[in-house]
C-alpha cells in the first residue's frame, strides 16, 4: 500500500548534556531517549485518526550541546530540511525536552515550524527569541525542577512574547525534570497541546487566553498552572474551525498557503 505523504508533522527531541562530543548511546542506554519514547507514542496515537500527520525523532550526532557548536540544532534543522524534501511545505510542531527544547527553540525559525512545545526546557539567560516571531511557543515546567530554571523558562516566555511569538508557561506543582512524578499529567496536557497547535483540536483555554496577551504583558499573565486547565480534554477553547486546503473543513493541511507563511492557528506569521 502506497503511504500518502503527511500533511503536517511532529518532530520530537529528547534531552542530552551541556557537552558531549560522543553519539548517543545505543538503544535503552540512551535514558534522555528512553524518557521521550512515551511521549512519541501518545502523541502518535492522538493525532492518528484524521489528515495524515507524522511523527518523527530527530537523531543526534553528538549528546551534548556543545558550547558554540550548537549540534543538536544543526541536526534539527537537518531533520526539517529532509522533511521538506519529502513532504513540502507542510506546519511542523516541535516537541523537545531539556536540550531537546532548547534545539527546539532555536530552530524555530525554520519556514515549517509553527509552533514549539518544550518540557523542562533548558532556557539559558541571553539565548535568542527573535526567531520565534509569530510562532506559538508553550512551556511546561515543575515548580520543583533542580536542573533547568522554571524562572528561567519564563523569562524566556517574556522575551518571546516582546519578539512577536505567542507564549505561555504551564507549572507543574509538585513534579520533576524527568517528569516522573504526576507523569500522567504532563502527558496528557501535552498531547492536547501539541493536537491544538497542529488544529486538529481546540487548545486549552488558558493557553489560549496566555496566547492573546499583548507584546508587553507582565510575566505572571502569561503564566499558567496546571490546576487551572483540564489535562483531559475538558474546559478547552475552541478558535473556531481550522479550514482545510480548499477551506473547507478541519485539519492541518490549511495551516498554510497564499502568499505568506501561516501559523498553526490560522494567521499570518513573521519570520522567513
Amino acid at each position: 500500500m502506497i503511504q500518502r505523504p503527511p500533511s503536517a508533522a511532529v518532530l520530537v527531541l529528547h534531552g542530552g548534556y551541556e557537552t558531549g562530543l560522543a553519539p548517543p548511546a545505543p538503544g535503552i542506554m540512551n535514558l534522555p531517549g528512553l524518557r521521550m519514547l512515551p511521549f512519541f507514542r501518545g502523541v502518535s496515537r492522538a493525532v492518528a485518526g484524521g489528515p495524515v500527520v507524522g511523527v518523527r525523532r530527530v537523531r543526534y550526532t553528538h549528546r551534548g550541546w556543545n558550547g558554540a557548536r550548537q549540534d543538536p540544532l544543526h541536526d534539527t534543522v537537518r531533520a526539517l530540511d529532509r522533511l521538506r524534501d519529502e513532504a513540502g511545505d507542510i506546519p511542523v510542531v516541535l516537541l523537545g525536552h531539556s536540550m531537546g527544547a532548547r534545539a527546539a527553540l532555536h530552530a524555530a525559525g525554520h519556514p515549517l515550524v509553527g509552533a514549539v512545545v518544550g518540557l523542562a526546557p533548558w532556557c539559558p539567560p541571553g539565548d535568542p527569541v527573535t526567531q520565534l516571531a509569530g510562532r506559538d511557543v508553550v512551556l511546561l515546567h515543575s515548580t520543583r525542577d533542580r536542573v533547568t530554571s522554571p524562572l528561567a523558562s519564563q523569562s524566556f516566555t517574556v522575551r518571546a512574547r516582546r519578539a512577536g511569538a505567542r507564549t505561555c508557561l504551564v507549572t507543574v506543582p509538585g513534579s520533576d525534570h524527568a517528569m516522573l512524578r504526576r507523569a500522567s499529567a504532563w502527558h496528557h496536557l501535552t498531547h492536547r497541546l501539541v493536537s491544538g497547535l497542529l488544529g486538529l483540536a481546540p487548545v486549552p483555554g488558558r493557553v489560549g487566553d496566555a496566547f492573546d496577551l499583548p507584546p508587553g504583558a507582565p510575566a505572571a499573565d502569561g503564566t499558567v498552572s496546571l490546576a487551572e486547565l483540564d489535562t483531559r480534554g475538558k474546559g478547552v477553547r475552541d478558535d473556531g474551525p481550522r479550514p482545510d486546503a480548499d477551506g473547507q473543513g478541519p485539519g492541518p493541511a490549511g495551516m498554510r498557503g497564499g502568499t505568506g507563511r501561516r501559523t498553526m492557528r490560522g494567521g499570518k506569521a513573521g519570520g522567513p
